[in-house]
């Protein structure tokens, strides 16, 4: 899927109020998205004072074209890094503010091409890097039973994973989106068949995490983003679900270098959850470098 156009990608930043209020941006100072995306609460910091400068890196090339075009008209107080920000080289002692939205953008759910939703047939793919070799498709037709059931009981927080797994190693390979959600529908008790969710939303939850191995990237942020900081400056997190918001809770408060901020995590108010039905999942936990 080449040269994207920036508006197909763009998507409503969320809790966008809370973290440009939460970060203080102010004029001349520089600040780190590590999960650039559309460039939605890039742009937003950018827009906050005068003469702020900005470093953007993301794992997803469309994401980070989208984000060119998106902040243009910022010239070179913009700079592009495509990468994850695990593996980013944090300089130490540079950023005034750091944020990370990682939520998975619309763009990649409504793209059936990336395979990250059953809604459409689509490959198995759910690769946000699209460098790398493992697609989901991988895991399901190559991992074990035991293997395919840890992840689905960790990752997605599956009670049914064993019956799921054993379901799956009996019927694949599978390569597509529909026939892997349509297994396993097919796997669990018809009760939970035609519940409010689909009973493949965890499962795939679990594949697009252990896919972009999500959870120990976060660790690594939560490790080598603090000593990034000035001394004052502020770090800032969106997560959408339990594992990733745990994460961040304790990495925040274990690290010797951060104060943590919010007592509880900030969560959207209903005049932005009517406008973004995405917001309602979001947590944002904010830390500041002493």
């Amino acid at each position: 899927m080449e040269g994207i156009a920036a508006e197909e990608f763009f998507h409503l930043p969320v809790l966008s109020r809370e973290v440009i209020a939460g970060l203080g941006v102010h004029p001349g100072g520089h600040y780190l998205d590590a999960t650039v995306g559309g460039g939605g609460h890039s742009r937003l910091i950018l827009a906050a004072a005068p003469d702020v400068h900005l470093t953007a890196i993301d794992q997803d090339e469309d994401a980070l074209q989208a984000a060119q075009k998106q902040l243009a008209e910022y010239g070179d107080r913009v700079t592009f890094v495509h990468t994850n920000f695990a593996a980013y080289e944090f300089p130490p002692n540079t950023f005034h503010g750091i944020i990370a939205d990682l939520g998975v953008s619309s763009h990649h759910l409504d793209t059936p091409e990336r395979g990250f939703s059953f809604r459409q047939t689509a490959d198995l793919d759910m690769r946000m890097d699209r460098r790398q070799s493992l697609t989901a498709a991988d895991i399901i037709n190559t991992w074990d039973e035991v293997q395919l059931a840890d992840i689905f009981f960790k990752y997605g927080e599956e009670r049914l994973s064993r019956r799921i797994a054993r379901r799956i190693v009996e019927n694949r390979p599978f390569y597509t989106t529909t026939d892997l959600a349509e297994a396993i529908a097919y796997s669990v008790p018809k009760k939970y068949r035609y519940g409010r969710i689909h009973p493949a939303t965890r499962v795939f939850q679990a594949l697009r995490i252990a896919v972009n191995q999500e959870l120990k990237s976060l660790e690594i942020l939560l490790e080598k983003a603090p000593p990034s900081l000035v001394p004052g400056g502020k770090i800032a997190i969106i997560s959408f679900h339990s594992l990733e918001d745990r994460l961040v809770k304790h990495g925040l408060r274990n690290s010797p270098l951060l104060k943590v901020l919010t007592k509880k995590p900030i969560t959207a108010q209903e005049d932005e959850i009517t406008n973004n039905v995405r917001s309602r999942s979001a947590k944002l936990r904010i830390a500041q470098r002493i």
